[in-house]
């Protein structure tokens, strides 16, 4: 990715930060949100803290699960953590979050992890990721249609179409895993595109290194279909994953010690936000899942708590967690990687 747009792609979501926090704050009685949020609780939010970071760490343990299974190269579980925080930085400022994963397969096929092992196991864990929310929402929608139509009021098609768009993504992922000569017959199809464009020539080691790609992808694909426990390791990681951000939303409500509200709907309820917002092509999901908020968790944190509950939660499980992928993927770029360029070649 050049310089020029990663800068751009920092400044739209910088952009969308501005005005997302212009439209929250504007009007309101700021002094009284301080004295709102000076009510919460220190005590929670170092669990809130912890679930946030499991949250990104959940998905580096799965990568160090998979990738280490399938070849000799060992690869540290702090290197794994490590590609989890630069996916999640690069995947909170693109839209869609769709620009996570190639960032991690270039720090992944820098460290000498093989292409077709890096991509099989990040779409695995993607297709995983995508498929425990699906049954989520799928079980939201047919054990607990009344409350959440209610509660969700004129953002309950926005959840209906957040759960197809996640439903057909899982299609297509999988359909590439189990179909990978798909792959070969799109690849060869763009580069006679772009010969035709005169922007490549053709060449016969692009074709044996296409080749040799598809068919170490299609081993890759054939191993996990032969290690199953792996895949239902995987599952249930996931899903302790996703719930611990909805069970963060809960520890809010406790630190700011309210009552009422059943700990299983506060989670529904942060879970149905999650669902209807993860597709949308928005930097973050930053605007509309504040704005979604207000509405779906207007009767749980009432009053003066609605907006601070929402800047300790959304503060917490994004912000706080962009700021220390930040760091992270500072630091490999600046100094992790200048290490290793600098390493003298021995002989």
């Amino acid at each position: 990715m050049s310089v020029k747009k990663r800068a751009a792609q920092i400044a739209v979501f910088l952009l969308v930060m501005f005005l997302t926090f212009y439209a929250l704050f504007s009007g309101r009685d700021l002094a009284e949100i301080g004295r709102s949020l000076a009510r919460m609780s220190p005590v929670y939010l170092i669990p809130s803290a912890a679930l946030a970071v499991f949250f990104v760490c959940a998905e580096g343990f799965m990568i160090w699960f998979l990738l280490n299974a399938m070849r000799e190269k060992r690869n540290s579980l702090f290197r794994c953590f490590q590609y989890s925080f630069i996916g999640f930085f690069y995947s909170g400022i693109t839209p869609s979050a769709s620009g996570g994963q190639p960032v991690q397969l270039y720090y992944m096929n820098k460290d000498g992890n093989r292409v077709s092992d890096s991509t099989v196991v990040l779409m695995t864990v993607a297709v995983v990721y995508k498929f425990v929310l699906v049954v989520l929402g799928f079980g939201i929608l047919a054990f607990w249609y009344g409350p959440l139509r209610a509660e969700l009021k004129h953002y309950f098609p926005l959840y209906l179409l957040g759960l197809m768009l996640n439903v057909i993504l899982v299609i297509l992922i999988l359909g590439v895993m189990l179909f990978p000569g798909v792959i070969f017959r799109l690849a060869k199809f763009f580069e006679g595109l772009l010969i035709r464009m005169k922007i490549w020539k053709p060449s016969e080691k692009r074709d044996e290194k296409l080749k040799g790609f598809i068919e170490s992808y299609q081993q890759a694909v054939a191993w996990l279909g032969k290690h199953k426990g792996r895949l239902a390791g995987v599952v249930a990681v996931t899903f302790l994953q996703r719930c611990s951000l909805f069970v963060l939303t809960y520890m809010v409500y406790l630190g700011f010690g309210l009552e009422g509200a059943g700990a299983m709907k506060v989670i529904l309820l942060q879970a149905s936000v999650y669902i209807a917002v993860d597709m949308l092509p928005l930097p973050g999901a930053q605007g509309i899942t504040e704005l979604m908020y207000q509405t779906v968790f207007v009767n749980v944190f009432a009053g003066a708590y609605l907006i601070p509950s929402m800047l300790v939660s959304r503060g917490i499980n994004f912000y706080f967690l962009m700021i220390v992928s930040l760091g992270v993927e500072l630091v490999n770029r600046f100094v992790v990687e200048r290490r290793k360029n600098d390493v003298p070649v021995a002989g």
